[in-house]
């Protein structure tokens, strides 16, 4: 199959099978490896990737399902309030799920200005870390809606 992705505000074409997954089209023919492979089975949220303002896991996504939808990955996002607060705010450890996580944040930061401490830890259950609090990553979203 062919088609045209809009990815990171870029459109590619690519050539890809039926079952291939967005994951997979993103770290082996796109070149962006940002979003992990963890559980593949969209559980961890290591992988996740935001879809037309909507953060979805890209290994439950098949590639064809993103035609047609404006994909920004952890690379697209270049230095956005979020990603700094999460150094200033030391919420990562090993780093492996902070890609899913910041983009996870980012679109909670787009969609939820306004957003309570429960919307924040809802939107935090569908990233799992297994190396830090969650408590850091909550401050670094918190630290960035206050400044809005």
């Amino acid at each position: 199959m062919n088609g045209e992705f809009d990815i990171n505000g870029e459109k590619i074409h690519l050539t890809f099978r039926p079952s291939d997954i967005l994951l997979d089209i993103l770290r082996n023919k796109v070149g962006l490896t940002g979003a992990k492979p963890g559980c593949l089975n969209g559980d961890c949220g290591a992988c996740t990737i935001e879809a037309d303002g909507i953060p979805l896991k890209s290994c439950l996504i098949l590639a064809i399902e993103a035609i047609n939808k404006k994909i920004i990955t952890i690379e697209g996002l270049g230095g956005t309030p979020i990603q700094h607060a999460f150094v200033e705010k030391f919420a990562f450890q090993c780093g492996y799920c902070t890609p899913g996580f910041i983009v996870n944040c980012q679109t909670l930061i787009q969609n939820h200005p306004n957003a309570s401490d429960e919307m924040i830890k809802e939107w935090l259950e569908s990233n799992i870390c297994r190396c830090t609090s969650y408590q850091e990553i909550e401050e670094a979203v918190k630290s960035v809606l206050k400044k809005k």
